[in-house]
This record gives C-alpha cells, structure tokens and sequence, in this order.
C-alpha cells in the first residue's frame, strides 16, 4: 500500500499538494501575459483575445486533459509520461517506446529552463524599485543554493512550501480582483470567440499562442507527481489554484485595459498591478514561489529517471535517500547535471524575457506523446474508437497549434530546448539498443542439468575452497534457467568450491514501494535462490536485505551459516561471504555489423553516467570478485590452422 492509496482528500493532503504540484504553473503568471505583448502596443482585441485563451488553455489541456483523463491513467498511484508507458507495456507494441522516451527527454530538457526562467522573473520585479540592478549574479546564487541542499533533502523546508504557496496563489487572487472590480468588461474573456478572433483576425494572432502556451506547462509535472500526493488531493487543490490563476490573469487583462494603445517596454503587468508599498514583499513571496517551483520540478526529474531506471531506459546512476521521507529521493549525477545546464541558460540568455524564447517548445512534444499514451491506454482499457478518435483529433489540433507557434522560437532560443531534448534521447535510444545487443547475447542454460556437478564440486576436497558462501546475481526470471556465464564462472573459470551457494535475482516492480522476498532451496545445504522484488522507488540495497534473508533462514534452521572450519566452528564464527559480479564484455566486435558496433560503442561510452554493479546493488562494503565474461565468442572459420 502506497502513501496515496488514501482514497479521500484530506485538509493536510491539500495543503501539501499546494507546495509540491503547482510551483510551475503557479508562477506563469509572472511571465506569460508580458511575453505576449513584448513588442507591441496593447490593444482590446488582442487583451480579450489573450485571456480568453488562457482560460481555455487551462480548462482544455491542464484541468480536462490532465487533471480529468491522464490522472486515472496512474500506476498503483504514480503518474507521469514513464508511468503511463509502463501501464502499456503489456500491449507488447514494438515502438511504444519512442513516445515515452520523447516526452521523458522533452520533459527533463525543461526542467533546465524552468528554473531559471522562474527565478529570473521574480529577482527582476526589483528593478521597479532599481532599475540599474544586475539580476544574473543573484539568480545564479539561488540556483547553487537551491541545487546544493537537494544533498542533504528537503523534508524540513518541505514543510514550508504548502503555507507559503497557500499565501502566494491568495496573493493571485487578491491582486487579480482589485483590478477586476474596476473593470468588469474584461469577464468577456470567457468566451471563446475572442480567443479564436484574435487567432484568425489579429496581424501575427496566430504565433502568440508561443508565449501564451506558457501558462500550462506546468500541466504534464501535475501528472507526474501524483504520485507524491494523491488524486483526490489534487482534484480538491485544483479548483482553488484555477480559480487564483483566472482572477490574476482577469486582473493583468483588465490592467492593460487600462494601457490601450501603449506599448509595455519593460513594465510587467504582473509586477505593475503591486502597489509600491506591497512590492518587495511580493517580490519576495514569489522568489520564494519559483524556489518551490524550482525544487518541485527537480523532484520530479528524480522521479523521472528513477522510473526511466526500473525501464531500463538509462544508465544506472547512484541514488541516495537523504531523509526518511517516504519516496524522496536525491540522484548526485543528474543533480549537477540539471544545475551546469540551469546556470548555462542563465549566463546565455540572462533576461526572463530571452529565455521565453527557449521554454515551451519542448515541452509541447511531451503533451502530444502523453496524448499517443493516452490513446493506447483508453485503447487498452476498451473505450469505444469514436471517443479515442475525439480525443486524438482535439489535443492534437490544440497541441499542435502551440507547437507549430512555438517552432518560431526556434532559431531565437528554442534550438538550446530541443537540443537538450535530442541528447537526451540519444543517450536513452543508445541505452536502450545497447542493453538489448548485449541480452541478445546473454545464453541461459538449464539449471538442473548442473545440479549434481555442483554437489560433488562442493563436497569435493581436492578443490580449495574458494569461500564459505558464494553469491552470484542472476538476470533469469526462470528458476530454472541460469545463464552460462555464471556456470563458465563456477566450473571452468577457477572452479569455485564453496559450501552454499546463492543465486539473487532481483525483480523491480511497478508498485513504487514492494519489498518482498520468495526463497527457492534448490540443493538443500547447497544451493539456494533469493528472489526479490522491490518498488521502483525502494533502495536497491541488496547487501543489506540479503543479510536479512540470511538471518531469517537462520532462525528458520534452513540454512547454516556458521564457518566450516573446525577452528572457527568451535567458536561459532559466521563464515565469508563472496559475491562474483559478472562483467560482460564484447571482445569480439568486429564480427558485429556496423549498426551493431555503432550501438556497442555508444552504450559503453555512457557508463560514465552510470555507477558500477557493485555500488547499484549497495555491495560496497561486501567482498566482491570481479569476473570479464565474453557475451560473444564466433566462429572463426578463416582462422582455422593446419598442422605440418
């Protein structure tokens, strides 16, 4: 049972989800709304015309698509892009992959942008007061700090975050209304028609959905962390953001009401609705806002990746668990890695206003992939073809509206988003081909046929003893298969003569928090075979849980543990544990085909991303041997000699 199985809202729960759900489309007020009139003299059509397609934007895509369809698509509770796949896998669709991996790779690039672009328009509302002030240094600062204490967890400032948002999205509300009251001719805005008039009507309508888009990316991060607080907590928590969202967006459309035929230049109507005695208080609930907002979606890239792990879509990277918060979770490589590209984005386009330029385009691919997903899912859940054909045909219109108008980003910043979209998915597709070569070379062989081999081999005398207990990790999910790797390591390699010995195969399941553990005595006295099967979001700590199992076979007087050496026996000392890790290596590359070696080579040029198989299964403090197995060894028929 997770933490969100709870199928009830709870006040609590609420109140967390403020903190951790909405940072990202909390904040786009801050920029959105300045982003469409950059450049241009503020009129009525194109005012009505802008929040009305907010409002729209986010009851279709954020509160109908997201909140209403995708969260009942979850996985035992978790949501997101990688979660919705896994639910699909059983489908067995050959490429149902490549929309998951897109949307993961779009999805990750973002969270290098939203960060900066956050923080950025928050520290520049103080520009009002200082015009003359350099933001890009006290960005930067934040930025470090923020990335630094992801070390040490957040479960103490997390605390924080649901009051402090609970003030800010109030503040939304407050600043929206007072300039609403004043004007109540902007609630025309509901009404579609001026969004769809100013798309097909106004010079240039059309390529203002880029900036206007900016409203809901913080929609596809909703869905993903879920998992964190639940759905009902989230359907509850939605209704008042929306409305706090609508009321400001109303009050920034009734303020440029005000303005007509003015152009902006570098007022921001967000900031501009402050009165000056409120504005540094402001100013600083939403730098406090877009830090939330900053720590949410870098959350939720953890959440991604160890998701992306379970799928065997990425390397294998180190994560810790800093706190005992159930499901947080702290990945060092992709940490810093998110914090060099934050701090690039910053240092290149140094404005708020450039780096709008870079935000959105990629994240408008996650939305149509997630769409794809979603179409499968309906699809498997045997919904009629009309609805899944309705569905489709409007997301992809809407959503593919915003992407075609966010292309036109692309050579004035957007190509840095898609650029890290593309590497990103060039290590995923790399991962991904690279494991599947090298398991089409691994060979399993019956594990019966080398049962009685084993018993003399552990009873024979003649060999020396290699340890007391030997342990091998195992990929067969079939007990009764072993791969001959392992068999080559214990009979032919320096055959190995130990009293027990163990084969671990672990089973990572889509349940984020299993731990459980089935035992198969094999050669009672002489073989046994844990299996474990842990959620995507439990510590691979396998050191420690097999400690545990040993003990329990202990107490259940299965096994014995005790050394085997008669001076030690006396005293009851425990014996030596070994644990053989198999490297497999391609030795013989050149007989792969160029593709082949292509992918070979790409895959093992990304293990530096990745921590080794020791330090995966937290066997760091365990005696470990480490064996090089070739997966593939040809025939060789031109190297055939004859004797003379």
């Amino acid at each position: 049972m997770t933490e969100t199985s709870n199928p009830r809202a709870t006040a609590a729960g609420t109140l967390i989800a403020l903190g951790i759900v909405y940072g990202d489309i909390g904040t786009s007020p801050l920029y959105t709304v300045r982003g469409v009139f950059e450049g241009r003299a503020v009129s009525e059509a194109v005012v009505l015309g802008t929040v009305s397609a907010v409002i729209w934007t986010l009851t279709l895509l954020t509160t109908i698509k997201y909140v209403l369809i995708a969260m009942r698509a979850d996985n035992n509770g978790e949501g997101g892009i990688l979660s919705l796949y896994a639910l699909l896998q059983r489908l067995n669709y050959k490429y149902l992959y490549l929309p998951a991996i897109v949307g993961a790779a779009a999805l990750l690039a973002d969270g290098v942008i939203t960060p900066p672009i956050s923080v950025s328009s928050a520290i520049e509302g103080l520009r009002i007061l200082r015009p003359e002030l350099e933001t890009v240094p006290i960005v930067i600062v934040i930025l470090l700090g923020l990335f630094t204490i992801q070390q040490f967890g957040t479960a103490i400032i997390g605390k924080l975050f649901g009051p402090v948002m609970l003030v800010f999205f109030t503040m939304l509300a407050v600043l929206g209304v007072q300039f609403l009251v004043k004007d109540f001719s902007i609630l025309r805005a509901f009404n579609p028609y001026y969004a769809l008039h100013m798309l097909a009507s106004e010079p240039g309508g059309f390529w203002l959905l880029g900036s206007i888009f900016l409203c809901s990316t913080g929609a596809e991060a909703l869905y993903a962390d879920m998992g964190h607080v639940g759905r009902p907590n989230i359907y509850v928590s939605w209704g008042f953001v929306k409305i706090c969202l609508v009321l400001n967006y109303l009050g920034q459309g009734a303020w440029l009401l005000q303005h007509l035929g003015q152009p902006l230049g570098d007022r921001n109507p967000f900031f501009a609705m402050i009165p000056a005695w409120g504005l540094l208080p402001a100013i600083g609930l939403c730098t406090l806002a877009t830090i939330i907002a900053s720590q949410a979606l870098i959350s939720g890239s953890f959440t991604l990746i160890i998701e992306a792990l379970r799928l065997n879509f990425w390397p294998k990277v180190k994560i810790l668990y800093p706190t005992d918060l159930r499901g947080q979770a702290y990945v060092p490589s992709l940490n810093w890695l998110l914090c060099a590209g934050c701090v690039g984005v910053v240092l290149y386009f140094r404005e708020s206003s450039n780096m709008e330029a870079a935000y959105g385009l990629a994240i408008t691919f996650t939305m149509l992939m997630t769409t794809v997903l979603l179409a499968f899912y309906l699809h498997l859940r045997q919904v009629s073809f009309i609805w899944i054909a309705l569905l489709v045909l409007v997301y992809f219109a809407i959503e593919g509206s915003f992407l075609a108008a966010n292309l036109r980003k692309f050579p004035e910043g957007g190509y840095v988003s898609v650029l890290m979209s593309l590497l990103l998915l060039a290590v995923m597709v790399s991962w991904i081909q690279g494991a599947r070569l090298r398991d089409s070379f691994i060979k399993y062989v019956p594990l019966a046929d080398w049962l009685p081999l084993l018993k003399k081999l552990s009873a024979d005398e003649s060999v020396a003893k290699y340890a007391t207990h030997l342990v091998y990790l195992t990929d067969s999910a079939d007990p009764a298969q072993v791969e001959r790797g392992v068999v080559h390591s214990i009979f032919q390699k320096s055959p190995k003569r130990a009293d027990v010995y163990y084969l671990i195969h672990v089973i990572t399941t889509d349940e984020p928090y299993t731990k459980e553990y089935h035992v198969d005595m094999v050669l009672p006295d002489d073989l046994v075979r844990i299996e474990f099967k842990l959620g995507f979001r439990v510590d691979h700590a396998i050191n420690y849980m097999f400690r545990q199992v040993v003990t329990d076979l202990v107490k259940a007087k299965e096994i014995d543990i005790t050394s085997r050496y008669n001076s030690l026996r006396e005293k009851d000392v425990v014996g030596d544990f070994q644990f053989v890790l198999l490297n497999r290596t391609l030795p013989y590359a050149q007989s792969l085909s160029a593709w082949q070696r292509l992918v070979a080579r790409l895959a093992g040029s990304l293990r530096w991303l990745g921590v080794t198989q020791q330090e995966s299964f937290g066997l760091d403090n365990s005696s470990v041997t480490f064996e090089n197995i070739p997966l593939l060894v040809p025939e060789r028929p031109e190297l055939v000699l004859t004797r003379v």
